[in-house]
């Protein structure tokens, strides 16, 4: 098949989570179709060493600039015609343009857009074409409502009630809809959601696997620091997790590592929390440390950093929010808390009992290599695409 793919974003270098997905699912779909890929671009990008990355799975790459100009005219949009503003934030009539040059040019058999951010662009296009949802937009915008201030929380329940309607209306208008996990499926608005083909993520486990290196730091958290539910579980590590930790183990030190830290994030660098920012190589972080934690309380999908920290042998606790996504096994692959007390005493069992730690560390590397594998991921949206595909 000739496949046409849509991204919000460039998706390299692979800093977030829908960036890694889209690189991976390109990757493995290339093998035995043809790509066209479009990425629009709101950032500044390096776009040579992009399309370097991209060039060995692509037989055609193209980049649509928008500027902050019409993000602003698309946003003004997206308010009058009752849009998400996230999806007005993405679309012009500009870039419209071009995405319609390229279908034309290139006559493709299968469009395929990653998020709800897209749907615009394609979804009244005659041919038949597929929609990653791959998070819950809707739900995420819930929790992040539900922990907003007074003078936020009005914003958040707007977007929420747009892109519950937005996620429903564009469903029926896909052939092929595919999201990251079952827990995302069943909360997207439509009562047919269950025909969502589940495509989780993957890891490569020939890059993020067991690297031994001198340990710098007792705990982990790494991500995209300027992200909402990452800024969140980091302000909730260093207020409310650590000093529980502290208490009883004084000398526990923290790496936080991830690119573009939010203000909030910087503020709680000190003598036993590291904020690195931008790192070359995320697996240091990983193989310098003994304990990896993610305390997810907002935000929704699949959290990569727990594959990679797993696949990297790495014990994991987390919350019931992150680990329903994930599907492991509490208490046996991985632990998992409900509040500051349990995932503070998580940690400090891992830190003071080796032979615990290593256990979890075992069943959880297992665990992803087992379950997690771009390429089987992929061969099911592959074989669900066929299905439609004119060639």
């Amino acid at each position: 098949m000739k496949i046409f793919v849509l991204l919000p974003r460039i998706p390299y270098p692979l800093e977030k989570g829908d960036k890694l997905r889209a690189f991976n699912q390109v990757k493995q779909l290339a093998k035995n179709n043809e790509i066209i890929l479009c990425a629009l671009n709101d950032k500044n990008v390096d776009e040579q060493k992009a399309f370097q990355a991209l060039q060995p799975y692509c037989s055609s790459i193209n980049f649509i600039k928008i500027n902050k100009f019409q993000i602003f005219i698309g946003l003004i949009r997206a308010f009058l015609k009752g849009w998400p503003m996230q999806c007005g934030y993405f679309y012009n009539r500009k870039a419209a343009k071009k995405v319609d040059a390229l279908i034309a040019k290139h006559q493709p058999d299968m469009l395929y857009g990653q998020l709800v951010r897209v749907a615009q662009y394609i979804r009244r296009k005659d041919i038949p074409k597929s929609i990653d949802y791959q998070d819950v937009f809707s739900y995420g915008m819930k929790r992040r409502r539900d922990i907003a201030n007074f003078l936020a929380r009005p914003v958040f329940n707007m977007e929420y009630q747009r892109l519950c309607r937005y996620e429903a209306a564009v469903f029926d208008e896909f052939d092929v809809k595919t999201i990251i996990s079952e827990p995302d499926r069943d909360l997207i608005p439509h009562p047919k959601k269950d025909e969502i083909l589940i495509i989780p993520n993957g890891v490569d486990h020939e890059f993020f696997k067991p690297k031994q290196e001198k340990k710098k730091y007792d705990i982990v958290f790494t991500g995209n620091m300027s992200y909402a539910p990452n800024v969140n579980a980091v302000d909730y590590l260093a207020n409310e997790i650590l000093p529980l930790v502290w208490k009883q183990v004084p000398e526990t030190m923290m790496y936080i590592a991830g690119a573009t830290p939010d203000p909030k994030v910087k503020r709680v660098a000190c003598d036993r929390i590291i904020v690195s920012g931008w790192l070359d190589d995320i697996r240091d972080a990983y193989a310098q440390s003994r304990v990896f934690i993610a305390p997810m309380r907002i935000g929704t999908g699949l959290q990569n950093k727990l594959l990679e920290a797993m696949s990297m042998g790495l014990p994991a606790i987390t919350t019931p929010l992150a680990n329903a996504s994930l599907g492991a096994k509490p208490g046996e692959e991985i632990l998992v808390g409900s509040n500051a007390e349990e995932l503070a005493q998580h940690i400090i069992t891992l830190l003071t009992n080796p032979e615990r730690a290593k256990q979890i560390a075992q069943a959880g590397f297992d665990f992803t290599n087992r379950v997690y594998d771009w390429g089987k991921a992929t061969e099911i949206l592959e074989s669900e695409m066929k299905k439609y595909g004119t060639s």
